[in-house]
């Protein structure tokens, strides 16, 4: 079992990269799109701006992800403001995230706290910077 483990374990801080590349992409298109209707339409408002805040939230979070800059911050933001959505928007419906639509709210909240604690990984701006040091253990 420890040279399975060893074997994936090699992977781990590019799988990490990967993983915080393709979050942000996700969430990248729901900021897109309730700022220009691509790659879908965005829903009625509940509240006046919340498109277009949600919007540029959603889009420059993204962007920070993707390029894995100021991660840990980024993700930090993003996952309160994921919890808020929960709280503000999907609970008032129902409380179960299966019945409320919040299910992808939920798991964009968790997936930000994990980033916001792992960091951005190897391949990431935060890295070239020198804003995040790799761990002394795998280095």
């Amino acid at each position: 079992m420890s040279r399975l483990a060893g074997f994936f374990g090699f992977f781990q801080p590019i799988m990490l990269s990967l993983f915080r590349i393709m979050v942000g992409l996700v969430f990248l298109q729901f900021g897109l799109g309730k700022l220009t209707g691509f790659p879908m339409a965005a829903p009625n408002p509940v509240f006046p701006g919340q498109i277009l805040f949600s919007g540029i939230v959603e889009t420059a979070g993204g962007v920070l992800l993707v390029l894995g800059l100021f991660t840990r911050p980024a993700a930090f933001i993003l996952a309160g403001y994921m919890a808020v959505a929960v709280l503000w928007i999907h609970v008032p419906r129902d409380i179960l995230p299966a019945r409320n639509g919040g299910n992808l709210a939920v798991l964009f909240c968790f997936c930000f706290l994990y980033l916001m604690t792992a960091g951005a990984g190897p391949l990431s701006i935060d890295r070239i910077l020198g804003l995040e040091k790799p761990d002394a253990a795998k280095a």
